[in-house]
């Protein structure tokens, strides 16, 4: 693997728990009627529903339970941790619950991600009209330690503009991070919390997945159909019997394992151990664009499609609105 070096310094990272995460959109998906959709009844500003006509990533931070949008416009905050009961029996949220972006730069997040630890993790191109420190005309990594109020450069600023992020815990305590470096279509692999990378596999893919139980297997999407890789992204192999899927996600230990997908017509598959067989679930609306496994003992998933930013507690068979799309 071609090793390229930046100067900044490791981070720590710290370890939490996802009872937060978990409880709260629980609570959030138990106001729902069982098969049916239950739209958020807030409006968002005419800012909010821009920036959601294109989501490129989703994820929830385990420790406060914050869900995050990252967008052209900017990362956005999506406050399922601490919803009111008024808005569970299905009147309209306070505002303290509403849709509001963060307090940090607006920036264009081609590539964005929650690690397990809660940091945000972003890459992409700074907003040209807006005044910050990040550079262009590409963020290389860029991470947030404060809910994206700050945002700080860890490496390859100017450099590389990564389309799809994903992290998970090593042994030693640092973060292994993938990226997908869209310009020369080769997967990157950091081992030290984004602060030098090494240049993996080399292929067109639409998502990656990395697996927090074992961090030398990932998941890759790609128009062949998924791939999976057991050497940290230096090769991928096809994975036979497996429907073609435009995102894909790990479940979690806690959730039983496995894996859940989408494929372009919006259908959810889920495949519940390893090699085993893969089973429809439910329907997204047209294709989504984003897709995000939150795990734990309550699991459920986010995605982004015609609807809006929607999350579902039974793999895609109910949803429930979280954000309503302009439309």
């Amino acid at each position: 693997m071609t090793e390229r070096t930046s100067g900044i310094r490791p981070r720590a990272i710290r370890q939490t728990g996802t009872a937060v995460v978990t409880a709260g959109l629980a609570l959030l998906l138990a106001g729902c009627t069982p098969g049916t959709d239950a739209p958020a009844t807030a409006t968002a500003p005419a800012t909010a529903a821009a920036a959601f006509e294109h989501i490129h990533g989703l994820g929830a931070d385990p420790s406060t339970g914050q869900t995050y949008a990252g967008t052209h416009e900017g990362v956005w905050v999506i406050p399922t941790g601490a919803l009111p009961d008024s808005y569970l029996a299905g009147a309209p949220r306070s505002s303290a619950t509403a849709l509001t972006r963060t307090e940090g730069p607006v920036f264009d997040a081609m590539g964005f991600t929650v690690a397990p630890s809660g940091l945000l993790l972003a890459s992409g191109h700074p907003d040209p009209e807006q005044k910050s420190d990040l550079t262009g005309p590409n963020l290389g990594l860029v991470s947030s330690a404060d809910s994206a109020a700050n945002w700080a450069s860890v490496s390859l600023a100017g450099q590389t503009d990564f389309h799809d992020l994903d992290a998970v815990p090593l042994a030693s305590g640092a973060l292994r991070i993938f990226g997908y470096d869209a310009a020369d279509g080769t997967v990157a692999v950091s081992d030290d919390d984004g602060a030098t990378w090494a240049s993996g596999a080399t292929l067109a893919l639409r998502d990656l997945a990395a697996d927090p139980a074992n961090p030398d297997r990932v998941f890759a999407t790609t128009a062949d159909g998924p791939a999976v890789s057991d050497d940290a992204g230096r090769t991928f192999t096809p994975m036979t019997d497996a429907p073609t899927l435009v995102l894909i996600d790990v479940v979690d230990a806690a959730a039983g394992g496995g894996l859940v997908g989408v494929d372009p017509d919006g259908q959810l598959w889920h495949q519940a151990a390893a090699a085993g067989p893969w089973a429809r679930d439910g329907q997204a609306d047209g294709t989504p664009e984003a897709l995000n496994f939150v795990g734990g003992s309550s699991p459920w998933i986010l995605a982004a499609d015609q609807r809006g930013v929607v999350a579902s507690d039974d793999y895609g068979r109910t949803w429930t609105v979280l954000v309503p799309s302009r439309a």
